[in-house]
């Protein structure tokens, strides 16, 4: 809204300095700064919301045994992250640009999923929550909406289907009728990636920090014809926008990251953890990078490959042997070095290297070609 009252003052009385309101790199500037100052300003007012109405965590039997310190920490964080990306996005965002439409929209509709969770399990005392097909209702909702955007709007026409292979030249992956169902599967997979992930202090916000980052380069040379040119990506007319969105996140993040570290004043609950999915995989699709997912996003690809080869070996064990067996000590992965002895800040730390190193391979995949 700022954008626009500045452009409004910028083109009718031209005063001087006004028109750097209209480079998408201050603005950008502009939303992190917003962001990151709103999750401290509502963070405390929040956190202290929560406590006053007992929205505490609750703690599974069946998860380590350390964490029952942890029993009655609020949860639904997730709402600062929301409000202190939304907010700055509102204010120094092109509001009528479709991109920075459909990740606000997908990003809020699944916090909203994410939010009926939690208000289930905390407040109602319900102890799944939402029940597993409604939430993947949810999901699947907002796959459908961002998927029929991309391929029925005339915008996105040139390259609807495509997406960049990593690592080849000159060559781009065409989804065709297979288009729709694999961005429902990529927005579904995300946000219940970065749900398992959101186990320990700090550890999904954190990485999500670093992911944004290498988003936020992608978006920017993804909208700049001379930058997609030199790197030959996809050239994607309106892409950089997203750069606000991303920023407000990162600020966001970081302010939220301050409440969250080891020992958390707060969790995010899956009010934060399927929104923080949802928009790293629209993104990822917005800028048709879907393929760099499983790289970028590693260690939610990693965690969740844990879950399920977890849960086969398992089945798989009880069916031929009478009694099940376990690969892991606990999972998602992150469990099972806290079960080996490591500290909860050591394997948060690690998996932040971790997930650097994988960004800038992300990024190096534009050149290693």
């Amino acid at each position: 809204m700022l954008y626009y009252l500045f452009d409004y003052i910028n083109k009718e009385y031209a005063p001087p300095g006004f028109d750097i309101f209209q480079f998408l790199s201050f603005r950008a500037i502009l939303a992190a700064i917003t962001g990151l100052f709103l999750a401290f300003y509502l963070g405390p007012k929040i956190i202290k919301y929560l406590r006053k109405k007992q929205i505490g965590e609750k703690i599974k039997d069946d998860g380590p045994q350390s964490h029952k310190s942890k029993e009655g920490t609020p949860t639904m964080g997730g709402i600062i992250i929301i409000l202190s990306v939304v907010i700055p996005v509102l204010l120094w965002g092109e509001l009528t640009s479709t991109y920075i439409i459909l990740v606000l929209v997908g990003t809020i509709l699944l916090g909203l999923v994410g939010f009926y969770d939690d208000y289930l399990k905390v407040v109602k005392k319900y102890p799944k929550g939402l029940i597993a097909r409604y939430k993947l209702l949810g999901q699947i909702f907002v796959g459908l909406l961002v998927a029929s955007a991309i391929y029925f709007l005339p915008e996105f026409q040139e390259y609807n289907t495509q997406t960049t292979l990593p690592f080849v030249k000159n060559m781009n992956f065409d989804f065709s009728y297979f288009y729709i169902p694999v961005i429902v599967f990529i927005i579904t997979a995300t946000s219940n990636a970065v749900n398992l992930t959101d186990g320990l202090d700090g550890l999904a916000i954190g990485t999500m920090t670093f992911v944004m980052l290498a988003l936020a380069i992608i978006s920017y040379v993804s909208g700049n014809a001379i930058f997609s040119d030199y790197l030959n990506i996809i050239y994607l007319p309106g892409s950089g926008e997203l750069t606000v969105f991303i920023a407000a996140l990162i600020g966001a993040g970081l302010g939220f990251l301050w409440f969250n570290f080891y020992p958390a004043q707060v969790f995010m609950g899956d009010t934060g953890s399927l929104a923080l999915g949802g928009a790293f995989g629209i993104i990822a699709i917005l800028v048709k990078k879907e393929l760099l997912i499983p790289i970028l996003g590693g260690i939610y690809f990693i965690e969740t490959l844990s879950v399920i080869i977890q849960r086969l070996y398992f089945k798989y064990t009880k069916k031929t042997n009478g009694e099940g067996k376990r690969i892991f000590k606990m999972a998602p992965l992150h469990h099972h070095f806290e079960m080996s002895g490591w500290a909860e800040p050591k394997i948060v730390i690690r998996f932040y290297i971790i997930t650097i190193i994988l960004a800038i391979v992300t990024l190096a995949s534009f050149k290693i070609r």
